[in-house]
């Protein structure tokens, strides 16, 4: 692609938003950021009001409660409410929405100012950004997949907007085309230093295209950090479980390690009792041992996942390696990664600030 640099992004910021719909509330006083240039993730479940946050931004939904602002201009907050147009944030929708009877350059400047000068230029320009100068007469119905989310990407950023929304983009491409386009997108967004919202429920594009990743829950924030964070240092057991897979396993501590079914874990923290420590798949390893009882073995070309059954507790390991042990087999497991993260037995409130 090539790219001509914009220096339009803004931060921003939404603090305590609040939504109802019929008396539920799908917002619940969310807070986030998004620093001026850089990309955030928002992933989350099905329903969690991801969609509804990024509406809210955009000015589709009118939030309840809270102030949504953009490079320090109010957008939302009690009796301001900036209409969409005016906000200059730009968005992508799930199904890119084109215009199907307007050719590709058409779409492209829909969003441009009437009469705007140098517009057919400017169109020419965004097409080659996104890698397809000289599709400009062509109709939508002819593109494929992939050229059409570029479309809506070229749509989205033609008036060089202060920010840009995007609601699942890549979700309607197969899956090689999918990492694909994704990969190129946020080799643009870069190149360009956009502020970014993607919204997502897919664990993988969250961490590849995120600067950070905001995890969201019944309508609030959990958590917003860096990929390496998130799964490393995750708030609660929940998010442990929701960005990756982990074994959540009941330990007795007595300071600085952890005595758990797989043998002694150091803790990034003093505890002491009954805790619940996290150990991912790949910091565990197998050797030949009568601990526990391999139960399934998956084999992916890259690495290999095994299920261990350890006194009636499942343990899941993965090897980057081809499979050396079978259903089964007989093994010891070892702990080999870093300091571990520990929570309260039965905690639900966050244990890291």
């Amino acid at each position: 692609m090539a790219v001509v640099k914009t220096s339009s992004s803004r931060q921003l910021v939404v603090n305590g938003v609040t939504k109802d719909f019929e008396g539920e509330r799908i917002l619940r006083g969310v807070d986030l950021t998004v620093d001026k240039g850089s990309s955030v993730t928002l992933l989350g479940p099905s329903g969690c009001g991801k969609t509804t946050l990024l509406r809210a931004i955009a000015g589709l939904e009118r939030p309840d409660s809270g102030k949504i602002s953009l490079g320090g201009k109010v957008l939302a907050n009690g009796g301001t409410f900036v209409p969409p147009e005016r906000r200059r944030i730009g968005m992508v929708f799930q199904d890119w929405a084109l215009f199907p009877h307007l050719d590709v350059a058409t779409n492209v400047a829909y969003g441009l100012p009437k009469g705007a000068e140098n517009r057919s230029a400017t169109v020419a320009e965004t097409l080659d950004m996104v890698g397809l100068s000289g599709f400009g007469r062509r109709m939508p119905s002819t593109l494929s997949g992939g050229e059409q989310q570029r479309v809506a990407i070229a749509r989205a950023i033609a008036p060089r907007p202060d920010a840009l929304l995007m609601d699942e983009p890549f979700s309607n491409l197969d899956a090689g085309l999918r990492a694909a386009v994704r990969s190129e997108t946020r080799a643009l967004l870069r190149e360009l230093e956009m502020t970014t919202l993607f919204v997502t429920h897919d664990q993988d594009e969250a961490f590849v295209l995120g600067d950070e990743i905001a995890v969201m829950k019944d309508g609030v924030i959990r958590q917003q950090a860096s990929p390496g964070i998130i799964y490393s240092t995750p708030i609660d057991p929940w998010v442990a479980a929701f960005v990756g897979e982990a074994n959540l396993l009941d330990a007795d501590a007595d300071g600085q390690t952890a005595h758990t079914v797989v043998g002694p874990v150091p803790l990034t923290h003093q505890a002491y009792g009954k805790h619940t420590v996290l150990l991912r798949p790949e910091q565990i390893s197998l050797t030949a041992g009568s601990a526990g009882q391999v139960t399934s073995v998956e084999f992916y070309g890259h690495d290999c996942s095994y299920r261990v059954d350890v006194d009636g507790t499942e343990i899941i390991v993965r090897s980057l390696a081809a499979p050396v042990f079978n259903q089964g087999d007989r093994v010891s497991l070892s702990y080999l990664g870093p300091d571990a993260v520990v929570y309260p037995t039965a905690e639900t409130e966050p244990v890291f600030a």
